[in-house]
C-alpha cells in the first residue's frame, strides 16, 4: 500500500503559524477538533509530550515526526503541517523544521504505526523533497507528491524500516585517535571500516581500542598482581596518532540486506548475542547499520 493512500486532505495544513514543535502539534490537533473527532485531546498532547521528553522526534532534513500510541484515540490519525519559515527549534543537522508529520494510534495498532513512521522517514530522505514540499500550493498536490515518490507501507517490518542510513565510518588508514573521536562524536561503540569504494572490509569497536592499550591482558586477568613497567593507557595516548585502524580492525561481522525481515535479524542477534549488523547493497557497498538497541527502541517506544 502506498503511504499516500493513508493521507486525507482535510488533515493537511500547508501554512502553519506555529513557532515551536509543540505549538505545531496543537495546531494540527485543532484540525481534528474542527473535523468533529471525539478524543481526549489533553491526554493526546500529554502522550506526545511524553514521547518528546524521551527523545526529540526531529528527524533531520527539515522534518519532524511527533507521534504517540495512546488509547485516547480509537483509530490512526495522520496530520501534516508545513511551516514555510521553519520552526524555532534546534536540530541536530542545523536545518530548521519545516514539515511536521503527526501520527497518533491506539495501543492496539503496532505494525502499521511503525511502518507508517518508516514510510515518512523514507519520504524525508528523497533528494530535494523538502523544497518541493515547501513549494506546495494545494493539499492534493502534496498527496500527489508523496504518491509520486513511490513510498509504500509494507506488510512486514524490514531492515530498511529501522536501520541507520547515515553512519560514521573509518578507513584502514585512519588513526586510532580518529576512530575514537568518531565513536565519541556519534555515540557509537563500533564503526564500520570501508575501502575507497565504500565497501565494508571490517569493524573496529571500543573493545579493540582497549585491547590496543592492554596487549597482554590475558596475563593481567590470570594474575591480578601482574606488574607492568608502564601505565598502558598513558602509553596508548602517546601512540594514538601513530597506530592505524589497519592494526586493530576485525574482519568478522554480520551483513544483511535492507529487505531482510526484522524478525529474522532480531532472532539472529539474540541467538548469536551480537549488538549490530551492517547493511549492504547487492554490489557490496555499505548502506547503513542496524543496532540491537534500535530494534528495541523502535518496538518498545516507536
Amino acid at each position: 500500500m502506498k503511504l499516500a493512500n493513508l493521507l486525507i486532505e482535510r488533515r493537511i495544513n500547508l501554512n502553519l503559524t506555529a513557532r515551536t514543535k509543540e505549538e505545531a502539534v496543537s495546531e494540527l490537533l485543532d484540525m481534528l477538533k474542527e473535523e468533529g473527532i471525539k478524543a481526549d485531546f489533553d491526554a493526546v498532547l500529554a502522550s506526545v509530550r511524553q514521547r518528546e521528553d524521551i527523545e526529540s522526534t526531529a528527524y533531520g532534513r527539515g522534518f519532524a515526526f511527533p507521534h504517540a500510541r495512546t488509547d485516547a484515540v480509537s483509530e490512526m490519525f495522520i496530520c501534516i503541517g508545513v511551516s514555510k519559515n521553519g520552526l524555532d527549534e534546534k536540530t541536530a543537522d542545523g536545518i530548521p523544521i519545516h514539515v511536521v508529520c503527526l501520527l497518533l494510534t491506539p495501543s492496539s495498532i503496532a505494525k502499521l504505526y511503525l511502518q507508517t513512521l518508516s514510510g515518512f522517514a523514507s519520504f524525508a530522505r528523497v533528494a530535494g523533497i523538502l523544497e518541493n514540499v515547501k513549494s506546495m500550493k494545494a493539499k492534493r498536490d502534496l498527496i500527489n507528491l508523496i504518491a509520486d515518490t513511490g513510498v509504500t507501507v509494507d506488510k512486514e517490518l524490514m531492515v530498511k524500516d529501522v536501520m541507520r542510513y547515515t553512519i560514521a565510518t573509518v578507513t584502514a588508514n585512519d588513526t586510532l585517535k580518529e576512530a575514537a573521536n568518531r565513536m565519541f562524536r556519534h555515540r557509537l561503540s563500533a564503526l564500520p571500516v570501508v575501502d575507497d569504494h565504500n565497501r565494508l572490509v571490517g569493524v573496529i569497536d571500543d573493545r579493540d581500542l582497549i585491547k590496543a592499550a592492554l596487549p597482554d591482558f590475558k596475563s593481567l586477568i590470570s594474575n591480578l598482581n601482574y606488574s607492568m613497567d608502564v601505565e598502558p593507557f598513558e602509553e596508548l595516548l602517546k601512540q594514538e596518532d601513530k597506530i592505524k585502524v589497519s592494526q586493530l580492525y576485525r574482519k568478522e561481522f554480520e551483513v544483511v540486506s535492507p529487505d531482510t525481515r526484522i524478525v529474522e535479524v532480531a532472532a539472529m542477534m539474540v541467538f548469536k548475542d551480537i549488538r549490530r549488523v551492517f547493511v549492504n547493497a547487492p554490489d557490496g557497498t555499505l548502506l547503513g547499520m542496524l543496532l540491537r538497541y534500535d530494534i528495541a527502541n523502535m518496538i518498545i517506544r516507536g
